[in-house]
């Protein structure tokens, strides 16, 4: 039960606070009255049950709770503004949904304003936008969680004490913003695909629906917005019916969302005409992805042709994740070998050891193989992921 509740208030959290944000003027003071509504719905919720509407219940405590705050702040700005702050708040009705979008749209081009740094707006978005605790932020950013909170809270002071408007900005301002917006939205997709969460990714992917629907003409928008489709349409067919990972190898295709594939390859083709076909990261990803999903088979796949995408987005804008798929595809386009020598030039982590431990077992070295699947497990490792290994480690041990 406990998990149900801490589930529910996760996801209806951030619609909440998006709007609260808006309303009281001040992230700090909406967070800590989301934050003790939802305190108050973990002792609530185990006893009387889950209402039967939880965002109503947790938006009307969030309220109470803020104004609560609001009368406690000794010094507030004029009594005209407080009084106007305390009838909103005190309204028993919800905001309509295309409020509520419009809110987390504000919230996350205030996340991303130019006066907080790259790591920084990331770090915010994570925390407000998918509720991320500062130990899970610390493990996508490789970062320390004292160092992110630290990092959060300066931000709210930043915001504050600079008085960053909280609303999608002017026309003009919008070209500097757009690259941190689109990081962000991409990295809230990334990090619920990371951890199977499938409310973060459908949320991810609202929002990026949202930025492509303000700036239509824009191909990073389109770009992001294609990436994620075409990565959510495999959603349904990473996991069977017991929760257990399925490689894409032996992954049912019958599953896979074809018209969100069709939808994404559309928005890709567009996007890269837009530029003028000089591909971005976004479209590089977005073509990579595209190739998986024109395969009928496994087999049928073009690794050469994404091992080549993989080239030219490790040229562009190399990094660690991009690294470790391109090793795999070097590997099936021309076998473990070649995955391992461009494994030897990345940083070791959890993935890293797993990614290896394929690797190794296909080219017939299973003790080395069970050694690096065993360093897999060292690090942070989601329970559904870690199921998996666990499982893949008893085979190759049988094997050894």
């Amino acid at each position: 039960m406990h998990d149900t509740v801490a589930e529910t208030v996760r996801v209806e959290g951030a619609r909440i606070l998006a709007t609260l944000i808006r309303t009281v003027g001040d992230v700090q003071i909406a967070e800590d009255a989301v934050q003790e509504a939802a305190l108050a719905a973990l002792g609530a919720w185990p006893v009387t049950g889950v209402p039967p509407q939880p965002r109503a219940w947790l938006t009307v405590t969030a309220r109470r709770k803020a104004i609560d705050i609001l009368r406690r702040e000794q010094a507030r700005r004029g009594k005209e503004e407080e009084g106007t702050r305390m009838i909103e708040l005190a309204r028993a009705d919800l905001p309509p949904d295309e409020v509520v979008h419009d809110d987390l749209l504000r919230l996350i081009f205030t996340c991303c304003h130019p006066a907080l740094s790259p790591p920084t707006q990331v770090a915010l978005a994570l925390r407000t936008l998918c509720g991320l605790s500062p130990a899970q932020i610390a493990g996508l950013l490789l970062s320390t969680e004292a160092a992110t909170e630290k990092r959060l809270t300066r931000a709210r002071q930043k915001i504050a004490a600079a008085h960053i408007p909280y609303r999608v900005p002017a026309p003009s301002e919008l070209p500097a913003r757009l690259p941190a917006v689109c990081g962000v939205i991409h990295s809230l997709y990334t990090s619920g695909h990371a951890t199977y969460d499938v409310d973060a990714c459908r949320e991810a992917v609202r929002l990026a629906e949202l930025l492509h629907a303000l700036l239509p003409g824009q191909p990073a928008p389109a770009a992001v917005l294609a990436l994620l489709l075409l990565t959510e349409a495999r959603r349904p067919a990473r996991l069977d019916a017991s929760g257990a990972v399925v490689t894409l190898d032996c992954q049912d295709r019958t599953q896979w969302d074809a018209a969100a594939i069709a939808r994404g390859i559309a928005l890709l083709n567009a996007s890269l005409e837009a530029s003028q076909r000089r591909a971005d990261p976004y479209q590089l990803q977005a073509a990579i992805a595209a190739e998986h999903a024109r395969a009928a088979s496994y087999d049928g796949t073009d690794w050469p042709e994404i091992l080549r995408l993989y080239d030219l987005l490790m040229s562009v804008a190399p990094n660690p994740a991009a690294g470790l798929a391109r090793a795999v595809a070097a590997a099936e386009a021309s076998g473990p070998a070649a995955g391992l020598a461009l494994l030897a030039d990345l940083p070791p982590d959890p993935r890293w050891h797993a990614v290896r431990a394929d690797l190794l077992a296909r080219a017939g070295r299973h003790a080395e193989a069970v050694e690096a699947l065993t360093s897999s497990l060292a690090g942070t490792v989601t329970d559904v992921e870690r199921r998996h290994r666990e499982q893949r480690l008893a085979e190759l041990r049988g094997m050894a």
